[in-house]
């Protein structure tokens, strides 16, 4: 702007001198006319005129000061005209991401280099106020020891080995402190991650080794569980053996009862009817019937005992009444 007003008031010299003529009459003496070689200066004016407007860039919003005091009046994107005198600031309004490289500790002092991003955004509305308390350097002025205490702070809270596991929270926490802290500076965040964070290499050997003395232990009991099933399936296997073989065994004991009943009730059944038979052959023979049996027997020789028929009918009937006793 200095520039500027030098540039008028040159101009404006380079007028008034370019006015001054010599008297033809009177050498010695001046007097002052328009003529053709204002009209230079004149080009300077119209040069500063057309300094005069300024341009906003897409995503921005132009601040407008005179003489170093802020106006009250905004600058959307596009072309504008100002006074010689004013001057315009451009704040950006755009989504800005910044990284930052952080070294921090754990709860266990164990030192981790952080890389942490952040996505922002300032306030189209309040620009003019951010320039008023904070000016164009807002970054580095507010936003980066913010993110510095507020990453600090999170990564105390947390052992070395569980920053690994809960690096989905430490965004999260991290993010809402920063929420709360930047929206006093009219300052949205709008998204935030720790993108990596690298440990001592003494501690990352440490904790592979107890990574592989896990994996080596779940590996040896679930090879020991393997073995056990397969312990338990084997010892039930030879119990259903041993149920089976006491089913067949006590299948078959029964099966030989049930042969030896029913050979009893047959050696029964066949006596019974043995003995029914004895009964009805013994009923149909008469002394009679066997008399003549006797003597259709005989084979015309001379018995050396003889019986006659009346003991013949004696010993018939003792023997009937023995059978029927």
């Amino acid at each position: 702007m200095g520039k500027i007003i030098f540039a008028i008031i040159a101009a404006v010299i380079a007028f008034i001198a370019l006015g001054f003529c010599k008297s033809k009459t009177l050498p010695k003496e001046y007097f002052w006319k328009l003529n053709k070689k204002q009209w230079a200066s004149s080009l300077a004016l119209i040069i500063i005129i057309i300094g005069c407007f300024t341009t906003i860039s897409t995503g921005h919003t132009g601040i407008v000061t005179t003489f170093g005091k802020v106006e009250d009046v905004t600058l959307e994107a596009g072309m504008h005209f100002i006074l010689p005198w004013q001057e315009t600031i451009e704040m950006d309004n755009r989504n800005q991401k910044a990284s930052v490289a952080l070294q921090c500790f754990s709860s266990d002092i164990q030192e981790v280099d952080v890389k942490y991003t952040l996505n922002y955004q300032i306030s189209k509305e309040n620009a003019q106020e951010i320039y008023k308390s904070i000016g164009t350097e807002y970054y580095n002025t507010v936003i980066l020891p913010r993110i510095e205490e507020a990453v600090k702070t999170v990564f105390s809270r947390y052992d070395a080995e569980n920053l690994i596991a809960n690096r989905e929270n430490l965004s999260t926490e991290i993010k809402n402190i920063l929420e709360t802290r930047l929206a006093a500076y009219h300052i949205e965040v709008i998204d935030a991650s720790v993108e990596n964070m690298d440990f001592s290499d003494a501690f990352t050997t440490a904790v592979e080794e107890k990574q592989v003395a896990a994996q080596n232990k779940l590996k040896a009991e679930t090879e020991q569980a393997q073995r056990t099933m397969e312990q338990q399936a084997e010892a039930e296997r030879n119990i259903i053996k041993a149920n089976a073989d006491a089913q067949t065994s006590i299948i078959a004991a029964n099966a030989d009862l049930e042969i030896v009943k029913i050979q009893a009730d047959a050696a029964e059944y066949a006596g019974q009817k043995d003995a029914a038979i004895n009964k009805a052959i013994a009923e149909s023979l008469t002394p009679e019937l066997l008399y003549y049996y006797y003597i259709n027997g005989w084979d015309g020789k001379l018995p050396s005992t003889y019986i006659s028929q009346e003991d013949f009918m004696s010993l018939f009937e003792i023997k009937t009444n023995v059978g029927d006793n």
